[in-house]
């Protein structure tokens, strides 16, 4: 399955996403990412997926949303990687364009040297990219890039990109206690925001498990801090994303097991959320011990609460 959803999102409302990349293929590693450790590196574009069946997925989930008096507002690509790897995006984009849902896409922003994979943004209507640091030493410890790619390639191609972009532009920054939430750190983000410019500049801090036991979200007064500072400086919106999703607005098929897979897949569900699902479709919680069991899901722990992701 390729596509999933619609899940609510924060930003995009109801949102269909699209997962075309393999898990863990990705030219970060991130210490927060909610996958876990990159075990796929890689920077070279190519095809994982076929955009005809992407489409032809595409096709049945509207179908199938018609059939329940819903919509979706987007189509997302927020896979388990990176989407610009995928050579196909801008003919995927291209093929979906005809169902009149508007096309977003999430992207860590390494590939944006790339004049390629600009000119397949371009086609989006909304396009998220990261900045988690401005400067190459917090860079390195907080995305842990692949080695063959240079800072300054990837800076200097958002700043190209948001020159010539004209669909909805914003920036997302996961701040982590001690390692990028200090004001020099958060400085160095603001003025280069100041030569972005994008439509809402995002803070984030991690409320799933991540990669490393050792991360920890920023505190609220270094929130606070970076809120003030980068609007001081940048003069552009700026919006925290700091609480946890609720479980109002998930779809779900006829098999209550594939749905959660497909979401567990994206992103690890909090127990609580879990069962307010289940509870909604009547539905027993055994399903989630035998998934456990059967190895298609894995717990985690993480703030002293429960979560489920799909294993990989």
């Amino acid at each position: 399955m390729i596509l999933y959803g619609p899940v609510p999102s924060r930003r995009l409302g109801q949102s269909i996403g699209i997962n075309n990349i393999p898990p863990k293929t990705c030219s970060y590693s991130c210490i927060y990412c909610q996958l876990g450790r990159t075990d796929r590196m890689q920077i070279k574009r190519q095809e994982f997926y076929k955009p005809e069946d992407i489409y032809l997925e595409a096709e049945v989930k509207l179908e199938q949303l018609k059939a329940e008096n819903r919509t979706a507002d987007y189509f997302s690509f927020v896979p388990d990687g990176e989407p610009t790897l995928d050579i196909n995006l801008g003919a995927e984009i291209d093929l979906l364009k005809p169902f009149k849902v508007r096309i977003a896409v999430i992207t860590n922003a390494s590939l944006l040297w790339m004049d390629d994979v600009k000119e397949d943004l371009m086609k989006a209507d909304w396009v998220s990219v990261s900045i988690d640091a401005a400067d190459e030493d917090v860079w390195r410890r907080i995305d842990r890039p692949h080695g063959a790619l240079r800072h300054i390639d990837i800076l200097n191609g958002i700043i190209e990109f948001s020159k010539k972009y004209r669909g909805t532009l914003v920036t997302e920054t996961m701040l982590v206690e001690g390692v990028n939430d200090h004001d020099t750190c958060v400085g160095k983000i603001a003025d280069q925001l100041s030569l972005i410019q994008p439509s809402k500049a995002y803070i984030l801090v991690p409320t799933r498990p991540p990669a490393e036991s050792s991360v920890k979200r920023a505190a609220k007064s270094s929130l606070s801090s970076a809120v003030r500072m980068i609007r001081r400086v940048s003069g552009i919106d700026v919006e925290c994303i700091t609480g946890d999703e609720n479980e109002e607005g998930f779809f779900f098929t006829e098999s209550v097991a594939e749905d959660i897979l497909s979401i567990a897949s994206v992103h690890p569900i909090r127990e609580d959320i879990i069962d307010g699902l289940l509870k909604k479709r009547n539905a027993d919680k055994t399903i989630i011990s035998e998934m456990v069991k059967n190895g298609e899901l894995c717990e985690f722990q993480y703030e002293g609460k429960r979560f489920y992701r799909k294993k990989i």
